[in-house]
């Protein structure tokens, strides 16, 4: 670097070293957006934020250490002081004082000066700098508190439950630590809020006032923010009583509060226009804005995920059996056949017992981790692909060749099945984040998609093999909405069952979706085998299974 007359000039080097930092600082991680959809991705943060624990802790001591140097320094020098001006004359009089007076100011003042400067927060800064580039974004934020929302509704809990972290009776060494502050229920009632969603913007903010009456300090939060958001949401659901009574109750903390001024008049005017009759001519709680048949398969999609609404009877259960299974007598399973036991009956869906070990399991974890992304769909209105909004989770593919265990999961499937895996995809490798779920869905292309498997040549999807690789504590079941079947997730356990009738045309039976993860951290590996290389394996047939 050099200096002209007075000014630094900072070479190319030092420029694009500034540069380089200024990305860091201020450009988000693309490999880590979307945080919120895969709890794999996310326990890296939690030892991202243990390390800057352990750096604040350093930073605390290395500022309580020189503190207490300044603190030792300034104590002697105050009996030092006093003692000296009680008698100048006489102190100074000795010539020993008055060298080591002039050496403190001209000497020790200036070290101390130094000291008092030093910044000890450096490191501090520079972790947190270097760290911030993998921190979760505003959207990873509200996709984390519209996935709570989503567990209040499908598991039909109450945002109590939620708050107390008690969901389900869970009773772990994490409860008394999974709790929601005022704060916190606020933050998912305002995004709730910003989404148009005013009924779960009621819930929340009910619930930070109720934990507020209870006697809970907020942090930034206060009541007059609360009931501002409460007024609007339930004034947006067409109930103007219950509007002009919150009102009053934030006119009572805050006479001055504008808004609540204004929407008070607005309020009354409204309410002398009307009777009781005509308050609920805005179509009250109906926060649903889509068709009829998608909230008529939501609703039982919400059920059976709740486990309710099973349509297998007890004469029909009598007939699911377990066995030892070897494929017709496959050489590898003569002496040690697999444990198959029957999950449904029509379609058939069968579940494979201790298909792969907790290293195998393991394994495929650890290749995949680095490599999870979102699923993304085409946009037809932008033109791009964007993330899909029916699915929260991240998934990652895996080839034969990449490792040998992937490879002997690949033939453990065709000796199992029956089934030619060379022209089946990939294995996906999915892991569900906060509340992760995938809505109901068919694997196979349909009649009016024609295309959808047009580039790989190898046919539709023949059927669907699902690999569980995790214990999922509560939730995560894998439904079909159409048949009202759930298949709960086992660890080490594969549930397979075909996607196509024998004559080739798809089985809409087989329509299913992923619960979302109430309690724990869902991870599974599925292979798509496709027609092609199968005509000899499961010959076509006119007539459909039943």
């Amino acid at each position: 670097m050099k200096t002209v007359t007075g000014f630094s000039l900072l070479s190319c080097r030092d420029l694009m070293a500034i540069e380089f930092l200024l990305v860091i600082v201020f450009t988000p991680s693309l490999a880590h957006s979307d945080v919120f959809a895969s709890i794999g991705h996310m326990t890296d943060l939690l030892f991202t934020e243990r390390d800057l624990v352990t750096s604040l802790k350093d930073y605390i001591r290395a500022e309580e250490n020189k503190l207490a140097q300044i603190k030792q320094w300034a104590d002697k020098l105050d009996l030092l002081s006093t003692a000296a001006t009680s008698d100048p004359d006489g102190f100074l009089g000795h010539p020993v004082n008055a060298f080591k007076l002039i050496r403190r100011l001209n000497t020790e003042w200036s070290e101390l000066e130094h000291l008092v400067l030093t910044d000890t927060a450096d490191a501090f800064l520079s972790n947190l700098t270097i760290q911030r580039q993998h921190f979760p974004s505003d959207e990873d934020q509200s996709g984390a508190a519209k996935a709570l929302t989503r567990l209040l509704d499908t598991y039909q809990l109450d945002t109590d439950a939620i708050s107390t972290g008690k969901i389900l009776g869970s009773s772990s060494a994490y409860t008394s630590q999974s709790v929601l502050t005022v704060d916190d229920c606020f933050e998912l009632g305002r995004v709730a809020y910003s989404e148009g969603d005013y009924y779960h913007t009621e819930l929340w903010m009910l619930q930070a006032l109720r934990q507020m009456e209870k006697g809970e300090t907020p942090g930034v939060v206060d009541a007059v923010m609360i009931l501002d958001h409460l007024s609007y949401s339930v004034y947006q659901q067409g109930e103007l009583e219950r509007a002009l009574d919150f009102t009053k109750k934030l006119l009572e903390l805050d006479s001055t509060h504008q808004r609540a001024t204004g929407n008070r008049k607005y309020f009354e005017y409204q309410l002398a226009k009307q009777n009781k009759v005509a308050q609920s001519e805005q179509g009250g709680r109906d926060e649903n804005h889509q068709p009829n048949d998608y909230r008529s398969e939501r609703k039982k999609y919400e059920q059976l995920c709740r486990g309710e609404g099973l349509k297998m009877t007890a004469r029909r259960q009598s007939q699911l059996f377990c066995r030892y299974y070897d494929n017709g007598r496959h050489p590898k399973y003569v002496i040690g056949p697999v444990k198959q036991e029957d999950e449904w009956d029509r379609p058939h869906i069968v579940r494979y017992h201790d298909i792969l070990s907790n290293r195998e399991m393991e394994t495929v974890k650890e290749l995949a981790k680095p490599r999870l992304r979102r699923a993304t769909v085409h946009d037809p209105q932008t033109g791009q692909l964007t993330t899909a909004p029916y699915r929260v989770s991240k998934s990652a593919w895996l080839g034969a060749f990449e490792h040998p265990v992937v490879d002997r999961i690949n033939q453990r499937i065709e000796d199992i099945t029956g089934l030619d895996v060379s022209t089946a995809e990939d294995l996906q490798v999915a892991n569900y984040g906060v509340g992760g779920q995938y809505e109901p869905h068919y694997d196979f292309g349909r009649k009016d998609e024609p295309d959808a498997f047009k580039e790989l040549g190898t046919g539709n999807r023949i059927a669907t093999w699902l690999l569980y690789m995790s214990e999922v504590q509560a939730g995560g079941a894998t439904v079909f909405t159409d048949i009202g079947a759930s298949v709960s997730p086992k660890k080490g356990s594969a549930v397979f069952w075909y996607n196509l009738h024998p004559s080739g045309d798809g089985d809409y039976r087989t329509r299913h979706a992923a619960c979302p993860v109430l309690l724990g951290n869902k991870w599974v590996s599925n292979k798509w085998i496709h027609e092609r290389g199968q005509e000899f394996r499961r010959r076509c047939d006119l007539q459909e299974d039943v």
